[in-house]
């Protein structure tokens, strides 16, 4: 039997009774980092939740107020996975976030009428698609489509849309049920268990293999907007499109994209480009003059600590624009091993930045990794210098005055010298 969910997508609400609950540990993706989750997988007698296939992702919502965190599919059962035990024969009150929903109807229905009228128009099947968390793509066996071809395909999706055609799903419980063969079906999968369905966009589609969730009518994907075709993988072209509540979303973001531009740019929506390009030159040329100075200036600071009549045998040194080219091109300048520096840059108010030592290769082995650790950082040798980045600029101070103490002489070496 079908899932509710795949018998009337339009079902937000559900009571079923638990089939199972069994303690697992899965992986999740939680704010953009797997990680390894305990729980339980849930198996109901029927489910209003979605579980992730044929393209599109799994369904986001309650069981018994509990959330759902992933729904996969196991055989013909649907496999919720939550953080809390409900147990066998409870009964439960299912919903579904029907925001969610929807919109992954809208999108997959959409891919379905996208891929119908492509393969009519060019003769390009489908060969996959994603649907992504903002926008989505289909992947045509076609190398190219121009860009009178993008638009007549644009036309006639939203034609159909605006006709109001049916969309029906039929379910077949026999997969190898005679029926079957009047429609245009790709196939099974050789481990399909359970009822087969397939999706009829009336006079357009007679019949593809889909076992997702759809609108039952073209007008409820209000609108199609396809945003940029693309060279895929294979010598094939990827589609990107929204469709419904995306295209509003989309539509609010892009608006409010180009009110910012338009303020910061100092110019309407025709002229954007033109004058961010100009800036972006602009910024370069900055950048290079930034630099050119940056290099005299290190010049400059290493010939004024040697002009020195009785330069201090640590030369300490903080400029905030600077950057490892600076101080290299310091060291490099007063080119002298008998002559220890504590460079460093960056913005003590943000406290992150960057430090190099130079000196006598002995010294630098012990107090590298001291200074680094005073300012909460790491560094390592190279090129005959110490250098690293670290958080807490602010305690340079810190790391001069231990510098100076593995910089004075140990009692044994004034013995020696006398």
């Amino acid at each position: 039997m079908a899932l509710a969910c795949q018998r009337n997508s339009y079902l937000r609400e559900l009571k079923s009774k638990v089939k199972s609950c069994v303690p697992v540990e899965t992986t999740l993706v939680t704010n953009g980092k797997k990680g390894k989750v305990k729980g339980y997988e849930v198996i109901l007698e029927d489910t209003v939740l979605f579980p992730e296939g044929g393209g599109q992702p799994d369904d986001r919502g309650t069981i018994n107020d509990i959330d759902v965190l992933r729904i996969t599919r196991k055989g013909a059962e649907a496999v919720h996975f939550v953080s809390t035990e409900i147990p066998e024969a409870t009964e439960v009150d299912m919903k579904v976030d029907w925001t969610r929903r929807f919109d992954h109807m809208q999108q997959h229905t959409g891919q379905h009428l996208i891929t119908a009228l492509a393969e009519q128009m060019f003769g390009c099947p489908t060969t996959s698609w994603c649907l992504g968390e903002k926008t989505s793509f289909i992947e045509l066996d076609i190398p190219t489509l121009t860009e009178e071809d993008v638009a007549k395909l644009e036309e006639s999706v939203n034609e159909n849309i605006l006709a109001g055609i049916p969309v029906t799903p039929h379910v077949f419980e026999d997969k190898n049920d005679p029926k079957l063969k009047e429609y245009r079906c790709r196939g099974l999968p050789e481990d399909h268990v359970g009822p087969v369905r397939v999706l009829d966009i009336e006079g357009i589609d007679g019949g593809t293999l889909c076992c997702g969730t759809h609108v039952s009518n073209l007008s409820h994907l209000q609108l199609i907007k396809f945003l940029f075709a693309e060279k895929g993988k294979k010598n094939k072209t990827n589609l990107h499109f929204v469709a419904g509540s995306r295209l509003r979303n989309y539509m609010t973001r892009s608006v409010k994209t180009e009110r910012s531009l338009t303020g910061l740019l100092k110019g309407p929506l025709d002229q954007h480009f033109e004058l961010a390009d100009k800036a972006v030159k602009g910024f370069k040329t900055c950048q290079k003059n930034v630099s050119n100075l940056l290099k005299d200036l290190a010049v400059l600071e290493a010939q004024k600590y040697k002009s020195q009549t009785d330069p201090d045998p640590l030369f300490v040194l903080h400029r905030k624009e600077g950057d490892i080219d600076f101080m290299n091109i310091v060291v490099r300048e007063i080119n002298d091993k008998a002559v220890s520096c504590l460079l460093t840059v960056g913005d003590d108010m943000k406290g992150a930045g960057l430090f190099l030592l130079s000196g006598r290769e002995e010294i630098l082995k012990d107090v590298g990794p001291r200074i680094a650790e005073v300012m909460d950082g790491k560094g390592s040798t190279n090129r005959g210098n110490f250098q690293g980045k670290v958080n807490k600029l602010g305690q340079r101070h810190k790391a001069e005055k231990l510098f100076r103490e593995f910089l004075q002489p140990t009692p044994q070496q004034t013995v020696n010298e006398n």
